[in-house]
């Protein structure tokens, strides 16, 4: 026996789908605020304009750049979550490690990680352009390159939210002025401390000072060792990655690449 066709059509079936959904929505939105209504809605239509045949098809939105890849990225579409929540999180975390969030040593162990958190991360909340603004133009006579090598980093890789942590190399030769050499240190902060990939850190470092101080050239090397590979999967620690970024005369002229990385390797002792 076949069953009977139903003789509704395509387009009576997908309105009264939608008026199911507009009843669900309803229920669902009980004790939501105003903007989280309207967010619901938005989304809503969005779906029924997808399935409505008689819809004509709207222009495809540009995808927005990746957070990591913005100086200073933008908020959390929904809002940053409240300290209570971000709390509550790192216990579901504990509990899905197979512990007790509510044993003696881990009681604390989440507001702990919170304040830990800001701190660890506080290069969200770091203009790194601002902190190169300042320059003195006072000095005078001096061309050459600038070279402040050796500056420590920890920062956090953005796919496993493990640390990883090296020496950053920053060389610029000024046009304007200089710029306080404690500030380089800082822009190198500014986007240690976000999750990141070294690859992208190290572009943003030369990005900001090429942007900010326009020098003749600039070049920036960073080395580091990630506990993504020491900890986990191929397990081999004591490996180093180093990435490169050279822009104006360093990017054209090989002879100012040997001469920033001699600068660099020329250890003492």
């Amino acid at each position: 026996m076949y069953a009977k066709p139903d003789s509704t059509t395509m387009k009576a079936r997908v309105a009264k789908a939608g008026d199911a959904m507009d009843a669900a929505l309803k229920s669902l939105s009980y004790g939501m605020s105003d903007d989280e209504r309207r967010m619901s809605a938005v989304g809503l239509q969005g779906m029924r304009g997808a399935n409505d045949p008689g819809r004509p098809e709207s222009a495809p939105e540009i995808a927005p750049l990746p957070e990591s890849a913005q100086r200073v990225p933008n908020e959390v579409a929904l809002g940053r979550p409240s300290r209570q929540e971000a709390e509550a999180a790192v216990r579901t975390l504990l509990r899905w490690a197979g512990d007790d969030p509510t044993r003696e040593g881990l009681i604390d162990t989440p507001a702990r990680v919170v304040k830990a958190y800001e701190q660890i991360f506080g290069g969200y909340r770091m203009d790194a352009d601002a902190l190169l603004e300042r320059v003195f133009e006072e000095v005078e006579g001096y061309s050459d390159a600038v070279l402040v090598r050796d500056i420590p980093f920890y920062s956090h890789c953005e796919h496993h939210m493990v640390p990883f942590m090296g020496l950053a190399h920053i060389a610029y030769y000024p046009t304007k002025g200089v710029v306080g050499l404690s500030k380089l240190a800082r822009v190198v902060d500014a986007f240690a401390r976000r999750l990141q990939t070294q690859e992208t850190m190290t572009a943003q470092i030369a990005d900001t000072i090429e942007s900010i101080l326009q020098p003749r050239g600039c070049a920036v090397m960073v080395e580091a060792e990630h506990l993504c590979m020491a900890m986990r999967g191929v397990q081999k620690a004591g490996v180093s990655t180093i990435t490169t970024q050279f822009r104006g005369v360093y990017k054209g002229d090989p002879s100012e690449q040997v001469r920033f990385l001699t600068f660099v390797r020329n250890q003492k002792g």
